[in-house]
């Protein structure tokens, strides 16, 4: 099942490729049938997913490359498997605000395949190298797919993000060297290292740990290599920005638990207090500079530098609430932030521009779109009853025994949240209508299937998170007794 789910994009891929340019529509179907098996195949999931169980499950392991005991070795457990779920989730609708791609249309949905099997992949791989193979082949589709479709400065965009996200990762395949070397006998299998760490003394597994950081530390994007991210962002076409929000960055905090903590924990304990001053900048600083903003995409993106402050807080807290609430946050920002990129899609291809200032009155013109950006808004700040309150509460919960200064400072990050996203609705939405904007059109369909999901999903997850947090509950138990 985990192969079907990670490859049925790379096989739509490769079909889309022998497709004539001229097929568009074949095109669309292909990539969406692809996308449509691993979705359905990840929700087929999670019926037999033992939910009580913290071992890893749906196992499939092979040799790939005996003489170096290399093996093709795929699972999933409570903190894995919901990120599949939500990458496939993600992709999915991404695809469905890709029909909106006019220009070089069969590159386009190659590279949006492409990129969907890295992401899976790093998220199923438990050998370190194919673990390395999928975190890499991300970096190609996504230079692409910015590069050639994105905005006025796409080039500048790509080439930063590339260079940033390529510089990370030549620390990270030092580090896995280093692993691989130390293990006796050798070997890249996650699992294994895991037991074998016990053995290893703190001045190496401090140096290790480093090295899997800035690997890391770039795609979260933890301060203060977080440059690159809004100017990918706003030079992003709108479902790249989705994806990026949604999943690349869940893929550093996804190493970070994987390999950071449960590989290295010496070199994790030494490096706990420099984490949650990270934490308290990300969300601090984060908030601030998206206040600052006055383009809408841009503020969107600060304000994800903002959320995955909240997961490294929650994780610094070593505790239960702690890493419960780390892992729902990624899942909670992923669905609001994909569903605010989507909204701030929908209103420049209207208006060709996402000046606050350039809008006034919104509401009385376009009354479902402001309502679900208002939800979606309200959700990201936290307002108890939608599921950004619960994912930043279990949070706070779990670091405050532990840093309790830093996290009351981080409190702060909620309410400069709450600011700006609350100006950003009176410029836009609130007083009287800009005259220029009396002929805009609310969603249409095809733009509401894409959000109503995750409206859905806010709501859900703000008002009954057990079914989620019972998923990773006994995954987390267990790499806390580790």
């Amino acid at each position: 099942m985990l192969s079907l789910i990670t490859w049925a994009p790379l096989a739509g891929a490769l079909i889309v490729l022998m497709l004539p340019k001229e097929k568009e529509r074949a095109i669309q179907a292909v990539s969406f049938a692809a996308a449509g098996v691993s979705l359905l195949a990840s929700i087929a999931l999670l019926a037999p997913f033992d939910g009580g169980s913290a071992a890893m499950q749906f196992v499939e392991r092979c040799a790939w490359i005996p003489s170096l005991n290399i093996q093709y070795f795929l699972g999933v457990d409570g903190l894995s498997l919901p990120l599949v779920l939500l990458t496939t989730l993600m992709s999915f609708i991404a695809l469905i605000g890709s029909l909106g791609i006019k220009t070089r249309l069969k590159e386009y949905f190659f590279w949006f395949l492409l990129l969907e099997v890295g992401m899976l992949g790093v998220f199923c791989a438990l050998d370190l190298v194919l673990f390395y193979v999928f975190w890499e082949l991300t970096l190609v589709p996504m230079y692409f797919l910015i590069g050639i479709w994105g905005g006025p400065r796409k080039e500048f965009a790509a080439i930063k993000f590339f260079l940033y996200t390529l510089s990370g990762s030549v620390f990270m395949l030092l580090a896995i060297l280093a692993l691989y070397f130390r293990a006796v006998p050798h070997t890249f299998d996650i699992l294994e290292l895991m037991r074998a760490q016990a053995g290893w003394d703190p001045r190496f597994q401090s140096l290790v740990f480093l090295g899997l950081y800035f690997g890391v530390a770039i795609k979260i994007p933890a301060f203060p290599f977080h440059t690159w991210l809004p100017l990918a962002h706003v030079e992003a076409p709108t479902p790249i920005s989705v994806i990026l929000a949604a999943v690349l960055l869940k893929m550093g905090v996804y190493g970070l638990l994987r390999l950071c903590y449960q590989i290295v924990p010496a070199g994790f304990r030494w490096f706990l207090p420099a984490l949650v001053l990270i934490a308290v900048v990300n969300i601090v600083y984060g908030a601030l500079c998206a206040m600052a903003q006055t383009d809408m995409k841009k503020m969107v993106a600060y304000s994800s530098v903002n959320h995955m402050g909240y997961c490294l807080l929650g994780i610094a807290g070593m505790s239960a609430a702690g890493f419960a609430g780390a892992v729902l946050q990624m899942i909670n920002h992923g669905v609001i932030t994909g569903a605010l990129f989507l909204l701030v899609g929908v209103i420049y291809d209207r208006a060709h521009t996402r000046d606050l200032s350039a809008f006034g009155g919104l509401a009385l013109k376009l009354p479902v779109y402001a309502g679900l950006m208002m939800l979606a808004s309200f959700a990201s700040l936290g307002l108890p009853g939608l599921s950004g309150f619960v994912g930043e509460f279990l949070c706070f919960l779990g670091a405050f025994p532990s840093w309790k200064w830093q996290t009351v400072i981080s409190v702060l990050g909620v309410i400069a949240t709450a600011a700006f996203f609350l100006r950003m609705i009176q410029k836009v939405f609130l007083g009287a209508l800009n005259e220029k904007w009396a002929g805009l059109q609310d969603m249409t369909t095809r733009e509401l299937v894409s959000v109503l999901p995750l409206a859905a999903l806010m709501i859900w997850f703000g008002v009954y998170p057990k079914w989620p947090l019972d998923l990773m509950n006994a995954t987390l138990a267990r790499m806390l007794g580790q």
